[in-house]
């Protein structure tokens, strides 16, 4: 793959908590020069971002962020405020405490929900896969297929590590038809965004690779 086509795979990524209107455009200019799948901001900027970019830019942002344990009722109303403010897709996190509690029928049911809050807009489903077990990251890809999301994700970026090959290999056996996968997370390098890819990733997570390619024009 050339970096043209590897950039048409990224979320170009700002959710820093000090971020300023300023950066927050930037970064959307750089994802409109450099034809990235979309840019993910904080929800706390979508309307600006929606009227910054207009039609040229997706806008993504994330729900539940960087956590997951808001009350489903919480998630929905964020998601349906994003989209309101004209967010085109939606990262949740899941309820990480009920992960480990093994109530996977309410996960499923979160993840319902907010899917059906987002209709036809995208839903990735955010699972931290660095504070999981092999088990627990198989089981996910089950519910995240059953509860009807668009993708499974694999990190908030925020947590102990990002996403490895491993974890996308594993996402990639056990995910059912239509759901894609997010790789997210510590990806610095434009052949790490390939081999995510070429391993089943059809998203990435990432600034650093805009920032390689601005850098090189400079």
């Amino acid at each position: 793959m050339n970096r043209e086509e590897i950039l048409k795979c990224v979320d170009h990524t700002l959710l820093s908590q000090t971020a300023t209107w300023e950066e927050i455009k930037t970064i959307c200019d750089d994802a409109v020069t450099f034809d990235t799948a979309s840019v993910c901001i904080p929800p706390s900027y979508v309307k600006r971002v929606k009227e910054y970019v207009g039609d040229r830019m997706r806008v993504c942002t994330v729900i539940g962020f960087p956590n997951g344990y808001n009350t489903t009722a919480v998630k929905v109303f964020e998601t349906k405020e994003a989209l309101k403010e004209g967010a085109d897709e939606i990262d949740m996190v899941i309820n990480l405490g009920d992960v480990k509690d093994g109530r996977l029928d309410d996960i499923r049911d979160e993840i319902r929900a907010v899917k059906d809050a987002c209709g036809d807009k995208i839903l990735k489903v955010i699972v931290e896969t660095c504070l999981l077990s092999e088990e627990e990251k198989s089981s996910l890809c089950e519910i995240v297929t059953e509860a009807g999301a668009d993708y499974i994700k694999t990190s908030t970026g925020f947590s102990a590590a990002g996403a490895t090959f491993a974890d996308v290999e594993l996402f990639s056996r056990h995910v059912g038809d239509g759901v894609k996968i997010k790789a997210a997370g510590g990806i610095g390098s434009f052949d790490d965004a390939e081999r995510f890819i070429m391993l089943g990733a059809s998203r990435l997570g990432t600034s650093r690779l805009v920032k390689i390619m601005k850098s090189e024009r400079e």
